[in-house]
């Protein structure tokens, strides 16, 4: 649900010489849970079509983190590696993927929102030809982000084998694995005390454990803003006008981490023992050390264990920007072309920003892994700079008025930008307008612009994020028998020992790091349109027709290589034949413990660095049609307008290369983690309206073209012997994790190993139906209805894994198609 009212008041002041607009705003939108649509009732696999749950869960998921195995390291049902205790014995069996969690819960589809906000505007004339206005907007807003429960996760922990609730059958496989003799093992168990204490042991386990009796872990961002403007504007002389400004904004913002929990304190509580008493006790009791237990079923962690090791740490950003402008507008008076009426028009001025960013992460948040789940530290982070600016632009009318020559018109534009972090730039545009006859006008424009790099290109510290990775080429057994690739498997930080047992990403996510780079230059973009504007009133009353075809070329852009690009530059035998450690493979660092690409602040994983190195090119149409037609005109008196509008963009290619090694990919009509998001080589928008009086209504058809997997431009042969569907069916039925996933009668787990499931190789296309109904009652009173999505079209199942993190999410695209489903908007406005 949506709540937004909105309520604006203006007032003149003497008599006309001025006003001021007040404006208040409030903004409430409810979450939507992942798990409460079922598209997103648990992760699935694109790979295998199964449940893909993470192995941080309930019970705890053990594994050594340097493959000297003991039971369940090695590979077991659907590709998990691990082992749970056995209730019944106390004793490690091997995890399956019913011992995974569905990390769905407790994750938004739709995230909520509560916001205020208040604006104001005025002006007043000082005298002829001065007028000061100024105004003034102040917005608060908290968004809540939501992620599943907290977790140990893939960190690397000391267990005492004198640990207060180990099992003593577990406890002898652990001690057999790491080669401790039963004497030292049955020794250890019974050690009254910690490090320094006779006979005493630990060793390192990975143990994935999902607190899920602490609740979803909370990311609340609580933001401020403000922005003040003031000037003066008016008319110099007749035929020329002035505008200068000043104005200032700030944003202040609060991250808050909740309920994710602390290394330091649940290593700490992993450190315990039993009393002769049997009472469970820290080896180190400071700050109120409460044993932990990693080693039961849910439930097993009470409030008391939680409080010990929770943890909120805290994220402080502000934001602040000075802008001062100045501008002058006018035309030359009689100096114009022979053959035009219309004098030539100008606007000069000159502009100063000051830009200023800065982070104050809290000290838990600066602390290598402290803050369970954000893997590496959080840095401070601070950077500005500020550009001087000088521009002018001119409009010369050529000629008006002649045979077969209605107006012909030519523009041009150049600027000087003096950036402090990149120095000057000068950017310039040129082109024209040609109407043959009043209606039907041509026109086209060139231009050379520039991007300077933001702050956070240049200035954010090194920081770990993760990334989507459905299947790593070091995984299990893929090295196994390939020398080039477990040499490149070690090279790239892989101990020896792991090559085939190495685990597949977890929930199918790999870390990533990213940093900014203080020597990054502009980017440089080339465009140019060509289009035409036709509307014949004479010929067709209400007929309107824009259509434009852009070309835009960026060099020296500010990228990074994609992921799959490192992946498969340095492992893939088709681009990296010889095996060799290439500049791809320098950009991989994995766990030093398990040759995973995920852990905390020691795994970097992929990494993403910026640079000048990329090249972007794009090209398409843009189309714009629209008619009017009042009934009346076809006999019908009274009975109101119809009025049609359809708006498309036809996209022609998108390529993109991160650098001169990269895959110039063309991303047009596809969807990876490489391409990211969708991205349709069609979308368009068809509007059709019947107004009568006060009264419209008007039906939207919104319609998204169909894509496919990047890796599968081709059809696929499907190892099925049941007809695949090409893309998406409404008819879903969702079966009970582990079990498969059944979609339309087919099941769908037959895949070759590193493939994606047929079913979710490609996308059809999808249209969208909107109504939209008004009334208004009175000159004070209108009333309205929406219904987005009439149809309730389901969203497109492609599992998770397949598109970039921040777009493919909850088995789907909720960024490019409709996850809410049929959607109801009332409204009501009131005018006094």
């Amino acid at each position: 649900a949506r709540f937004e009212p909105i309520v604006r008041s203006a007032l003149n002041l003497a008599d006309d010489k001025g006003n001021v607009v007040i404006g208040l705003g409030y903004t409430k939108a409810d979450e939507l849970l992942t798990t409460n649509r079922a598209i997103g009732a648990f992760p699935i696999s694109s790979v295998t079509g199964l449940f893909s749950g993470s192995t941080a869960a309930v019970p705890t998921i053990f594994t050594s983190p340097n493959a000297n195995a003991f039971f369940g390291n090695t590979a077991g049902a659907q590709g998990v590696i691990g082992g749970v205790i056995n209730p019944a014995t106390g004793a490690l069996v091997r995890a399956t993927a019913g011992d995974t969690f569905n990390s769905n819960i407790g994750t938004y589809y739709q995230t909520p929102i509560d916001r205020y906000n208040v604006f104001a505007q005025g002006r007043y004339e000082l005298t002829p030809g001065v007028e000061a206005y100024a105004s003034a907007m102040y917005t608060r807003s908290t968004v809540r982000l939501q992620l599943a429960s907290s977790a140990t996760f893939t960190n690397t922990y000391q267990l005492s084998l004198n640990n207060a609730f180990l099992p003593a059958a577990a406890r002898n496989q652990l001690c057999a694995a790491r080669g401790i003799t039963t004497a030292a093992c049955n020794t250890a168990a019974a050690v009254q005390g910690g490090a320094g204490t006779p006979g005493y042991l630990e060793i390192p386990v990975i143990a994935q454990r999902r607190f899920t009796e602490y609740g979803p872990r909370g990311n609340p961002i609580r933001s401020e803003q403000f922005q003040v403007q003031a000037g003066f504007r008016g008319e110099i002389v007749e035929g020329l006008k002035y505008d200068f400004s000043a104005q200032y904004g700030e944003t202040s913002q609060n991250q808050d981490r909740e309920n994710w929990g602390s290394f330091t304190r649940v290593q700490q509580a992993l450190r315990s023992y039993r009393t002769p008493a049997g009472a469970a006790v820290c080896t180190d009791t400071t700050n109120g050390c409460v044993p932990l237990n990693l080693f039961g079923a849910e439930g097993s962690i009470t409030p008391a264990m939680i409080g010990f090791f929770d943890l909120d740490a805290r994220i402080r950003r502000n934001t602040q920007l000075t802008v001062v402008n100045g501008n002058i507008t006018g035309d030359f008076g009689k100096f114009a072309s022979p053959f035009a009426s219309s004098p030539i028009g100008f606007n000069v001025g000159a502009e100063y920003r000051d830009i200023k960013a800065a982070s104050f992460p809290d000290f838990p948040s600066q602390i290598q892994g402290e803050v369970l789940g954000t893997g590496a530290r959080t840095p401070p982070d601070a950077g500005k700079y500020d550009v001087k600016e000088v521009f002018g632009e001119i409009i010369v009318p050529l000629v008006a008025d002649v045979p077969f020559l209605y107006r012909v018109t030519a523009e041009g534009g150049i600027r000087y930008s003096d950036y402090s972090t990149t120095g000057g730039s000068t950017t310039w545009k040129a082109g024209g307008g040609i109407e043959p006859f009043q209606g039907f006008k041509f026109r086209g424009m060139y231009q050379k612009a520039v991007r300077s790099p933001n702050i956070s290109e240049l200035f954010q510290s090194q920081v770990q994020g993760l990334g989507n990775l459905t299947t790593d080429p070091c995984q299990l057994a893929l090295p196994t028998g390939n020398a080039g690739l477990t040499a490149l498997c070690v090279q790239t930080g892989a101990p020896a020992g792991t090559i085939g047992s190495i685990s597949p990403p977890s929930s199918t996510q790999i870390n990533v790091t990213t940093s900014g780079n203080p020597n990054l230059d502009v980017e440089r973009a080339r465009t140019y349109t060509l289009g035409a504007v036709i509307s014949p009133n004479d010929l067709l009353p209400g007929f309107s027709l824009v259509v434009d075809y852009f070309n835009i070329k960026v060099t020296d852009a500010i990228t990074t290589p994609a992921q799959g690009d490192i992946l498969n530059g340095c492992y893939s035998a088709a681009l990296n034949p010889s095996f060799a450690y290439n500049g791809f493979c320098q950009l991989i660092q994995r766990n030093p413990l398990n040759g995973t690409l995920n852990g905390a602040g020691e795994t970097p994983g992929v990494i993403l660095g910026g640079s000048n190195l990329g090249v972007i090119q794009t090209a398409g149409i843009d189309f714009g049609v629209s008619q009017r037609l009042p009934l009346d005109e076809l006999g019908l008196n009274n009975a109101g307008a119809l009025s049609f509008g359809f708006n498309a963009t036809w996209l022609d290619y998108y390529h993109f290369q991160a650098t001169p090694l990269s895959i110039n990919r063309d991303c047009t009509g596809y969807y990876s983690t490489n391409c990211t998001n969708p991205r349709p080589n069609w979308k368009w928008n068809g509007r059709a309206t019947y107004s009568l009086g006060g009264f419209d209504a008007s039906v939207l058809w919104r319609h998204i073209n169909g894509v496919q997997l990047e890796e599968y431009r081709t059809a696929v042969t499907t190892p099925l012997t049941t007809a695949q569907p090409g893309g998406p069916n409404p008819a879903l039925t969702y079966s009970v994790p582990p079990a498969v996933l059944v979609i339309n009668g087919i099941t769908y787990n037959n895949v070759p190993t590193g493939g994606i499931q047929p079913a979710f190789r490609s996308i059809d296309a999808y249209d969208y139906f909107d109504l939209a109904l008004r009334y208004s009652v009175n000159d004070n009173l209108d009333l309205s209805l929406t219904v987005d999505n009439i149809t309730d079209k389901k969203p497109p199942l492609v599992g998770s894994g397949v598109g970039g993190t921040a777009f493919n999410s909850g088995n789907t695209f909720p960024t490019t198609y409709d996850v809410v489903g049929r959607y109801f908007t009332f409204g009501v406005r009131l005018k006094y």
